[in-house]
């Protein structure tokens, strides 16, 4: 290098020079709209859950208490006998066990059989499928009253009548339109690669239905678990129809007509009773609502 030569230092692009430190975002202020908002929400959120918190509230009063204390939700002091009462005494155990047999045995059958109706549904086109989709969506609309004869009619011919079976089959062997439907309209989405795919690995059709397809059907799975989980728990007619002569076969939804009597009625009892009764139903919801809102969410969006 020549002397006398100027030599510019050598300086670091700018893309690679020292940022300046992030400056901490300031909050904004909330605006009057949203406060607003907020506040209509809180208040309509405390009158949705506000049965609940009452229903646990008088699940720890006396029969007395929970009249004589108007909209107090804090028990004088908490009856923890109730619950065991109702657990022990009353025959809640049995109750809560039939429910869960009865409960699980739905769910499965309703499942595999709304997700075979809707694959086929959905991914295949035959003569009289409109017309078939059609007299689906005309019996979706049928009250339970109207249904409840043949099928305790045929149940009694089969002889299952007054069986855990019987109740299983009456409940979960229906239409199950709604979820043969979102069944359908999920399958139709896929992409018909995946079958072709398997195919060519040499899988049959119900490999490919059980290991392929229905995986990926989990959202509408979960979704169709809640809802039949749901139904089945807190259904009443059809148990009680299927379980008259036999008291010990009761579910829990039937069991709460303990409670009435032919002088009073043990409300505290009843109280508890209900409480024991939800415990289930918000633990499938808190493990499955991911899932739930995600299938809804796809719905909407498609």
């Amino acid at each position: 290098m020549a002397a006398g030569t100027d030599v510019e230092p050598l300086t670091a692009p700018e893309s690679v020079a020292a940022k300046p430190p992030l400056r901490s975002r300031r909050i904004g202020r909330p605006r009057p709209g949203q406060v607003g908002t907020a506040l209509v929400l809180a208040v309509l959120a405390g009158l949705w859950i506000y049965p609940f918190v009452w229903l646990i509230s008088a699940s720890l009063k006396t029969s007395s208490e929970i009249f004589g204390g108007g909209l107090d939700l804090i028990p004088e002091a908490p009856v923890w006998e109730n619950y065991s009462r109702a657990w022990t005494e009353v025959g809640f155990a049995t109750y809560f066990a039939n429910s869960v047999l009865i409960t699980v045995g739905t769910v499965l059958l309703i499942v595999v059989r709304s997700a075979l109706a809707g694959y086929v549904l959905g991914r295949y086109d035959f003569v009289g499928k409109k017309l078939l989709i059609g007299i689906f969506l005309v019996t979706f609309f049928l009250p339970e009253g109207y249904t409840i004869i043949p099928i305790t009619q045929l149940t009694d011919q089969l002889g299952l009548l007054n069986s855990h079976i019987g109740v299983i089959l009456g409940l979960g062997a229906g239409g199950q339109i709604a979820a043969t439907l979102l069944y359908a309209g999920y399958f139709r989405r896929l992409p018909k690669e995946l079958e072709e795919s398997a195919r060519i690995d040499g899988a049959g059709q119900f490999t490919i239905f059980f290991r392929v397809m229905l995986p990926l059907a989990w959202p509408i799975t979960a979704t169709v678990v809640i809802l039949t989980f749901l139904f089945a728990w807190n259904v009443y007619l059809l148990p009680l129809v299927f379980t008259l002569s036999e008291p010990e076969l009761r579910t829990l939804a039937v069991g709460m007509t303990v409670f009435v009597g032919e002088q009073s009625t043990d409300w505290s009892g009843m109280a508890a009773a209900a409480v024991i009764s939800l415990l289930p139903v918000i633990a499938v919801f808190v493990v499955l609502q991911r899932k739930f809102v995600d299938s809804i969410a796809g719905a909407v969006k498609q």
